[in-house]
Parts: structure tokens; C-alpha cells; sequence
């Protein structure tokens, strides 16, 4: 009969368990993230209805537009100034069971699936006020608890170029922090995210804001802030764009380092922390 095992190796066999994100990141990363989800959708919908860009404060169908999603006779296209590439099959023109669709965006990538700009306009509306709502509230709760200071706001060191390039090739390299690094944000995580929570979700939230008649009635100044309604119309799809390819990079990420263990840590607060590497001689 073999003895039982030594402590070191049953504690090297399975790494601690330690308490990693509080109850208000959790709520506020699930609710986050219905909410962004249905607000990008529903966003694309209102963006069907004319699917162009323009800057200043006025654009229509014979203004030149920077961005267009369109189709001609046969064909889909993307311009952007004056590039432009085909897109059949995927924006602006789709052959279908029911015949030819010419909208910017399938119905599978809306909300509502079948056009409906005043339905999408409900969703997005009601969805933003969740988001606003709870971007405040984590805002209020990261202060307090000092959630935003002690692990979000980047230090000196972590603006250090070569940190920052060092961090980029462990990334490249699919190697992430392990042992006690793994506890803490590293200098790309903090910039990311202190870029999304305090630049991106405000941007977003003010631009939507710039584009309502009655708010340009109550804050005017939101219209010479962002250069007119229609350059407002225009940073706003290009931060929600943003938003998307952070939103691609968490997942990807997500899944290289553990996809199991960092969803326990998201949805319990409890994360098992990696085993340090071990140090070739």
C-alpha cells in the first residue's frame, strides 16, 4: 500500500482558491454585458434605417457621407471616404428565401430581427438607461471601496513603455501571469479598462445624448462639445466599434487562460490562482 501523499504535494496538485472580484464587479459585468449585447444589437437596427455617416451638423442623402453601408443592382458595398470594398452576402445585400435584402446589417445581427426602427429605438433607449444607470453605480461603489484606485488606476511603473511592450509580447505569446501576478491587473489590463470605464462608456452615453432633440433643448453645450448632432451620430459608432473589439479581445483572452476558472471567478468571486512556472535553469 503507498503512502499517502506529503502536504507540499497536495498543495502543489491544487493551487488555492482566493477571493478575487466583489459582489457590485459581478452584478455589474453581467448586467454590463445583456446590456451592451441588446444595446449594440438594437443599435444596428437604428442604423438601418440610414446607414451613413456624416460630420457637422447636418447630413442626408445628397450630403457627401465619410462612411456608407449600401448596395448597388447586384452587389454590397463598404466605403469609407473613398475606399471601398464588396460586402455581398454580408452588409448591404443578401440573396435570401424570401428574395433579395438590401439592409446594412442581416436581421440575425439586429434587434428587432425583421426592420423596425421604432421598435429598435425602444430597446436601445430602455436599454441605456441600465447602462448609464449602472455605469454610475459602479463608479460610486469602485470609489467607495476603493476598487478603482487600488487595482484599476495604473502606476507610474505600469506606464513604462518597456513594461507595456513587455506586456505585449508575453501576450503574443499566449503567456499570462501566474502565482501572485495572476491576482492582479497588469499594466495593458488597467489602461483597457480604465480607458472603457472612464473614456468609452461616458463617450458613448453623452454622444446618444447629443442625438435627442430634447436633450438639445436642456444641454445645448452637448452640441458644440461633440461639432453637431451628425459628428455626434458618427463618434458614437465609432466608440460602439470599440466597444466590440474589446469585447472580442476579453474573449479571447478569456479563453486562453481558463475559460472555466475565470467564469468561476466572474460568476462565485472565487479564482484558483495558476501555479508559478517553473524557472529553467
Amino acid at each position: 500500500m503507498e503512502p499517502d501523499p506529503p502536504e507540499s504535494a497536495t498543495a502543489e496538485a491544487a493551487p488555492p482558491l482566493v477571493k478575487r472580484h466583489r459582489l457590485s464587479t459581478r452584478i455589474w459585468h453581467w448586467v454590463n454585458a445583456l446590456t451592451v449585447f441588446v444595446m449594440l444589437m438594437s443599435g444596428l437596427m437604428i442604423f438601418n434605417a440610414h446607414p451613413r455617416l456624416y460630420w457637422g451638423e447636418y447630413g442626408a442623402n445628397q450630403d457627401h457621407a465619410w462612411l456608407e453601408i449600401g448596395s448597388a443592382p447586384d452587389r454590397g458595398f463598404l466605403r469609407i471616404g473613398s475606399f471601398r470594398i464588396g460586402t455581398t452576402g454580408l452588409l448591404g445585400y443578401r440573396v435570401t428565401d424570401r428574395g433579395i435584402e438590401r439592409r446594412a446589417f442581416p436581421g440575425w445581427a439586429t434587434i428587432p430581427s425583421t426592420y423596425d426602427l421604432a421598435g429598435g429605438r425602444r430597446w436601445h433607449l430602455a436599454f441605456a438607461w441600465v447602462l448609464a444607470i449602472g455605469l454610475i453605480a459602479f463608479w460610486i461603489a469602485s470609489l467607495v471601496n476603493r476598487h478603482a484606485q487600488r487595482d484599476l488606476a495604473p502606476r507610474r511603473s505600469d506606464l513604462s513603455p518597456r513594461r507595456i511592450w513587455h506586456e505585449i509580447r508575453q501576450h503574443a505569446r499566449l503567456r499570462f501571469p501566474t502565482g501572485e501576478a495572476a491576482l492582479r491587473y497588469n499594466s495593458l489590463q488597467k489602461l483597457s479598462y480604465v480607458a472603457v470605464i472612464f473614456v468609452l462608456l461616458p463617450l458613448v452615453i453623452l454622444t446618444g445624448l447629443t442625438m435627442s432633440p430634447g436633450m438639445n433643448a436642456a444641454w445645448p453645450w452637448l452640441l458644440d462639445l461633440f461639432g453637431g448632432r451628425q459628428s455626434a451620430r458618427s463618434i458614437h459608432f465609432i466608440v460602439a466599434v470599440l466597444l466590440v473589439a474589446f469585447i472580442l479581445v476579453h474573449l479571447v483572452r478569456v479563453l486562453l487562460a481558463g475559460p472555466l476558472n475565470e467564469l468561476r471567478a466572474m460568476i462565485t468571486g472565487w479564482y484558483r490562482v495558476p501555479r508559478d512556472r517553473e524557472v529553467k535553469p
